[in-house]
C-alpha cells in the first residue's frame, strides 16, 4: 500500500471509528429531517477531547445546527460548565434543546442565543471564554476568528470547521468565496504569534489553535 492510500484509510478508519450514544443518534435524525449540516462523530469527539482535556467550564459555539456538536462539547466540559451557542435558526435551536433534554443536560448548562453571530459575538466578555467552536456561515469565518481570538482566555483553544471549503484550499484554481474565506481563516490563525496552530485532517479539514501564555512584562 503506498503512503497515500494508506493515509486515506487511516483517515476514513478515524472518521468511522467512533459510535455516537441514542441522543446524538436521535439528534442526527432530527439534523437530517432539518436539513441541517453535521460534524462527523471524529470531528465531535475532537471536540469532546479539547473540553475535556483543557478543563472546560466556559464554551463557545458558533452555529447551533440540531446540537449534536454541542451534545459532543458538553460530554467534555466539566460538570458545572456552560456551553453558549448561537444560531439564527430558532427551528434548528429548538431541536437542540430536544437533543440537550434527552442527553440529560440541566437546562442551566445551556444557553441559547438566537441570533447572528457577528453581533453576538462583539458583545460577548473579552478572555472569558476557555473553548470556541466556530461552525456558522463558512463566508463569515475570518470574522468570527477574529472575535474568538479575542474571546478566549489563555490557554484556551479556537476550533474552526472548514467543512467542504477545505477541500479546496489547496487548489489554487478555487475561487469561490467559501474557499477564500477558508483559507483567510487560516492565515489569520497563521499569523497571529500568540496563537498555536494546527491543521488536522477530519471531514473537510479542521482548524485548531491554543491561545498562548504570554509572560508578563
Amino acid at each position: 500500500m503506498s503512503n497515500s492510500a494508506a493515509s486515506a484509510a487511516l483517515v476514513s478508519f478515524a472518521e468511522h471509528a467512533i459510535v455516537e450514544d441514542d441522543a446524538m443518534v436521535s439528534a442526527r435524525e432530527r439534523a437530517a429531517d432539518l436539513g441541517v449540516d453535521a460534524i462527523s462523530p471524529a470531528v465531535g469527539a475532537l471536540l469532546s477531547v479539547f473540553a475535556a482535556a483543557g478543563g472546560a467550564k466556559s464554551v463557545v459555539e458558533v452555529g447551533t445546527g440540531a446540537g449534536i456538536s454541542g451534545l459532543w462539547l458538553l460530554s467534555g466540559m466539566r460538570p458545572d460548565a456552560v456551553l453558549t451557542t448561537i444560531d439564527s435558526e430558532s427551528e434548528y435551536q429548538a431541536a437542540a434543546k430536544i437533543g440537550f433534554q434527552q442527553a440529560g443536560v440541566s437546562s442551566n448548562r445551556t444557553r441559547l442565543i438566537n441570533g447572528h453571530a457577528l453581533e453576538v459575538l462583539p458583545r460577548l466578555a473579552d478572555a472569558a471564554y476557555d473553548l470556541i467552536f466556530i461552525d456558522g456561515d463558512p463566508v463569515d469565518h475570518p470574522r468570527y476568528v477574529i472575535d474568538a481570538v479575542r474571546l478566549l482566555r489563555p490557554g484556551g483553544v479556537v476550533v474552526v470547521n472548514l467543512g467542504d471549503a477545505g477541500y479546496r484550499i489547496p487548489d489554487s484554481e478555487a475561487f469561490d468565496d467559501e474557499a477564500f474565506a477558508a483559507r483567510e481563516a487560516t492565515r489569520i490563525i497563521a499569523a497571529d504569534e500568540n496563537l498555536l496552530p494546527v491543521v488536522i485532517p477530519l471531514s473537510g479539514g479542521i482548524v485548531a489553535a491554543a491561545k498562548a501564555f504570554v509572560p508578563e512584562q
